[in-house]
């Protein structure tokens, strides 16, 4: 079992929190550290991950009464004796891990908010990364793309997106679409000044950028089926999952070719390449959506619910439109080719 330490800082007068955790049954086990004058008292909480988001949420409202507190949640490696659950609670924690993950909201929130930097070194990444592809796409070198693929940082900015509308929080849903912006449009820059200097019969018949220049419905499955895996990855706290998860719906080589197509004068290999990096971005942001709501990341209040539930209202009404006009794009061109 995946443990979690809480730290709570509260004023040293209040001991309603105190009594309160006499009682929580989702803990197990708490202490205090020393009365220090002047400084704020120190309560140490040791709880399941799995039960975690709902005493955040608990104690959060315990102390929003109070002017300072503060809440700090680390890993727990492990603990000596081992903990074990008891029989009769097995059953509720199994239900309580499908709806929570092993991250609560504000850890989520804080991970992924580091992917919406748009700081130099995401800058000189994705510089980098687009390079990369733009080699690996000429020369043909599958090794090449996916070294590309893992360092690009994309991927980042959609999560963001998709969590923002989760949570209706509409400063990260702007931060997600600054990154995005910036992201893409320093990409297709690059790729179509590459495009421009690069002979087109260098890349014309290379098998890597080829692939990027059509998509079929299996393109649909493949992107959905990763965006969920990297929300699962997320939640569940695990981050080495997350390098398969760039590289199967990786979003800078379909960029990259759609650049190159621009550049080149290739306008049909740039339509296709324009549609596979569409259905990439939609379809990620639909399934990580989905699994978001799926794990019970919610807003705490229930202003901020109200809010969620308006822009997830006008997102699956976006995502849903975009998706099945490309999906009738698709069909359109599968049989144009046929």
């Amino acid at each position: 079992m995946n443990l979690r330490k809480l730290t709570l800082l509260v004023p040293d007068e209040d001991n309603e929190i105190l009594k309160s955790l006499k009682d929580e049954d989702d803990i197990i086990q708490y202490w205090t550290g020393a009365k220090i004058k002047g400084q704020p008292r120190e309560i140490k909480i040791l709880a399941s991950s799995e039960k975690m988001q709902p005493l955040v949420d608990k104690l959060q409202r315990q102390c929003n009464k109070e002017k300072d507190w503060r809440i700090i949640i680390t890993p727990v490696e492990t603990t000596i004796p081992r903990h074990k659950d008891k029989d009769k609670n097995e059953d509720d924690t199994k239900a309580k891990a499908k709806t929570y993950g092993n991250m609560t909201r504000e850890a989520l929130y804080d991970q992924i908010l580091k992917g919406t930097e748009t700081s130099l070194d995401f800058v000189v990444l994705v510089f980098l990364s687009t390079i990369v592809t733009a080699i690996g796409l000429v020369t043909n070198n599958i090794a090449v793309i996916i070294g590309a693929m893992v360092i690009a940082p994309l991927l980042g900015s959609s999560l963001a997106l998709s969590l923002g509308v989760t949570l209706g929080d509409r400063d990260l849903i702007r931060e997600s679409l600054r990154s995005n912006a910036v992201g893409f449009g320093l990409t297709m820059l690059i790729s179509i000044i590459a495009g421009l200097l690069i002979p087109y019969d260098h890349f014309a018949t290379s098998q890597e950028y080829l692939s990027r220049t059509t998509v079929g419905y299996g393109g649909v499955v493949l992107a959905l089926a990763s965006g969920a895996a990297a929300a699962l990855s997320l939640t569940a706290g695990i981050s080495s999952a997350m390098v398969g998860v760039m590289v199967a719906v990786a979003l800078m080589p379909p960029a990259v070719v759609l650049g190159l197509g621009l550049g080149s004068g290739a306008f049909d290999q740039a339509y296709g390449a324009a549609l596979l990096l569409a259905i990439n971005i939609i379809c990620v942001n639909i399934s990580t959506t989905s699994v978001f709501l799926l794990k019970g990341i919610r807003p705490r209040t229930w202003y901020q619910r109200k809010k969620s539930k308006q822009s997830l209202k006008i997102s699956a009404f976006f995502w849903g439109v975009l998706l099945l006009i490309l999906m009738v794009l698709i069909y359109f061109g599968q049989h144009r080719i046929s």
